[in-house]
């Protein structure tokens, strides 16, 4: 490779981003977009003209691994052919596919020049350089969780009206059917003042949502800014809050009071971290959206069990009914995974009653599928192929309903839908509402506003809408 790939003027060389996964993912390609961006990379969406390419990976699915080892075969392709024309282009892989499968990446890809971990995106610079210098990869999958924030920029490229913010990595609960623990770490809680510092930067580039992110997100437990002790007036350390350290509740409060956010989400979250201070957050805060991803993954206690999640079915049920209680017009949705290792009817019958029970505005729901090096890989009496199908099937057809019910309901009201672009026809725009449902209306309105809308009709996959005059709002 030639030293092309050295320090370079400002805004002179290409860079394209493939991500995949989780909303973390999105979050750390944006900031690898920001760390490389004084190297002189701006963004793309051609491969045939990247100077560097990164695909930034997730492990979660089943066949991950082999979509990458697909695209980097037609990266390899394309790389020759610039390679001919006498331009040079940096392969990198990154995020947990990279994590989990460094070595066989370098074995089965030789044309990739980097492989990087979740933990060491920071030092991109330095590895650029390398990559530049020598031959051979350059692998990076070690954990320096701490000095990952601490190195970033502070600067961030404007995300539009919503923008996500890490607060949270890595996760210690090792569910026997997840790799998270393994490709992303312990669970590292970033400091209050840092996580304040960048939403107010977001805020200032014109975010007008801030969705916060974590693995368990929940869990987060920050050091408290030096200027700032204890709890606020009414607010007990309890759950994961101490002294010297807010919980997630303090931080959302803290988040609510800068100017120009109008909406707070944060995912994913544990039913196991939803602490007291946290469930009445979601009726004491406006801005705090009334909406939660709160993952169950079964409804039987023998499969919980089997899946080491530290919590059974009557928990995530109580639960519920808490967070309604606090906020009764709450959309809780989930994740469940059906034919997990030792599944049996009866168990997925009582997956079936609880969401009968809570009734779910939407979820995510998938066969089990073994990840190596996890638990429940090499657990006995695998459910067959047949069987899964079969089940989820049924399971995804009570969760549709629930969500086309959910959306029927919300027909016929005035809600402040938050503008997102242009919709798919002309004259329109899209937007969100504050369930996170896809809304479209006929009219105009500047990207980043808040407008009220009268919810018309629910469609498969979003809702239409119209706008309501000022004094049609008063009167609503």
């Amino acid at each position: 490779m030639s030293s092309s790939a050295g320090p370079a003027r400002p805004n002179t060389r290409k860079l394209l981003i493939r991500t995949w996964g989780c909303q973390m993912n999105v979050y750390d390609s944006g900031r690898m977009a920001d760390i490389l961006a004084p190297l002189g990379y701006a963004p793309t969406e051609s491969a045939e003209e990247a100077d560097m390419v990164i695909l930034n990976t997730c492990h979660i699915r089943e066949k991950a691994s082999e979509k990458v080892f697909s695209d980097l075969g037609r990266l390899r392709l394309t790389k020759n052919e610039r390679q001919a024309e006498g331009k040079d282009t940096i392969i990198a892989v990154a995020g947990c596919v990279a994590q989990a499968e460094g070595a066989e990446i370098t074995a089965r890809a030789p044309w990739v020049d980097i492989v990087l971990g979740p933990q060491t995106y920071h030092r991109l610079p330095e590895m650029v350089a390398r990559a530049s210098r020598a031959a051979g990869a350059v692998i990076e999958t070690d954990f320096p969780a701490e000095a990952k924030f601490d190195h970033l920029p502070e600067a961030r490229a404007p995300q539009g009206p919503v923008a996500f913010l890490t607060i949270q990595e890595g996760c210690d609960k090792f569910c026997s059917f997840c790799v998270v623990p393994y490709t992303r770490g312990a669970e590292f809680s970033r400091p209050a003042a840092a996580i304040l510092a960048e939403a107010r930067q977001l805020a200032a580039n014109g975010a007008r949502e801030i969705a916060l992110l974590g693995q368990n997100v929940n869990a987060w437990a920050g050091e408290a800014p030096r200027t700032v002790s204890g709890a606020p007036p009414g607010e007990s350390p309890v759950g994961n809050t101490h002294e010297g350290t807010w919980g997630l509740a303090r931080l959302l409060r803290e988040l609510a009071e800068i100017p120009g956010v109008a909406r707070l989400r944060y995912t994913t979250s544990h039913p196991r971290d939803m602490d007291d201070n946290l469930i009445a957050a979601h009726g004491e805060i406006p801005s705090l959206m009334p909406y939660l991803h709160l993952p169950v993954q079964s409804g039987s206690d023998r499969v919980l069990a089997a899946m080491n999640r530290g919590h059974k079915a009557d928990l995530y049920l109580r639960l519920a009914d808490r967070l309604r209680e606090a906020r009764p017009d709450l959309a809780l949705t989930s994740d469940f995974i059906v034919g997990h290792p030792g599944e049996t009817a009866r168990d997925f019958e009582d997956t079936m009653r609880l969401v009968e029970r809570v009734g779910f505005a939407g979820a995510y729901s998938f066969k089990y599928s073994a990840r190596p090096g996890t638990p429940a890989a090499g657990q006995p009496f695998p459910v067959p192929e047949a069987e899964k199908d079969s089940r989820l099937q049924a399971l995804q057809a009570l969760l549709r309903q629930q969500q086309d019910g959910f959306n029927r309901a919300c027909v016929g009201r005035v809600v402040d839908v938050l503008v997102t672009g242009t919709g798919r026809h002309p004259g329109q725009v899209a937007g969100r509402s504050p369930w996170l449902q896809p809304v479209h209306a006929t009219g105009s309105a500047p990207v980043g506003a808040v407008v009220p809308m009268q919810l018309r009709a629910a469609h498969p996959n979003s809702l239409s809408a119209t706008m309501v005059l000022p004094e049609e709002s008063a009167a609503a």
